[in-house]
């Protein structure tokens, strides 16, 4: 996929969705990097079901850390993994407390040295809650990076970099969120929508289904 393939992509992504964002409901920094652990292996829908309830009555380091491991599974136990995102969400808010006075760090390498927090969520705050220009690879950007050959790699790392790379400057603010919208309502993984994709005639997947999108 050559420069201007990769462009006409992303132009056409930004004219569908000029203002993507993330599913995930949140108001603070805060609240995002929460509900961002606990959506690991789970769906968006169901971690903003979660959030509703426990936001509302403890929405800081200091009311979660008060919750209590306990406390705070009585709100997510409907959530997949819930014991364990529940015992690093514990650790992270004591971390914020003790070493950021209570506020999420804005850089990489504060991020992932909290609990249940690896590259993937990193990048997710670093772009969603403070702007960054940053792509995190999850299960759909690296399914449509690969299928569309828009930056084809074999692990999400090496995605991410392609991406970086490859992504013209105007567009990687937003590029997260266009490619995860993608693949989880167009380029799904088990059958892909052509039919209905504004980019199917751009993309280099071998395997298209009836395409009709000019």
């Amino acid at each position: 996929m050559n420069a201007d393939q990769r462009a006409a992509i992303y132009a056409r992504l930004r004219e569908s969705n000029p203002s993507p964002a993330t599913e995930l409901n949140y108001s603070s920094s805060f609240e995002l990097l929460i509900a961002v652990i606990l959506s690991a292996q789970a769906a968006d829908v169901s971690v903003n079901k979660a959030t509703q309830k426990l936001f509302p009555l403890a929405n800081t380091p200091e009311a979660i850390a008060t919750l209590g491991e306990q406390g705070l599974k009585r709100y997510i136990k409907t959530i997949g993994l819930y014991n364990g995102k529940a015992k690093n969400i514990i650790k992270t808010c004591r971390l914020l407390i003790s070493e950021h006075a209570g506020r999420v760090p804005e850089t990489r390498a504060e991020l992932e040295a909290l609990a249940g927090v690896g590259r993937k969520t990193a990048n997710v705050i670093l772009n969603t809650a403070f702007g960054q220009p940053t792509i995190a690879v999850d299960t759909h950007i690296f399914r449509v990076s690969n299928r569309t050959r828009l930056a084809p790699g074999k692990t999400p790392l090496e995605v991410e970099k392609k991406l970086l790379r490859f992504t013209p400057e105007e567009f990687q603010q937003d590029a997260h969120h266009w490619l995860i919208l993608h693949g989880r309502y167009v380029c799904k993984a088990r059958k892909p929508e052509c039919k209905r994709c504004i980019i199917a005639k751009l993309c280099e997947y071998k395997q298209k289904t009836d395409i009709s999108c000019d």
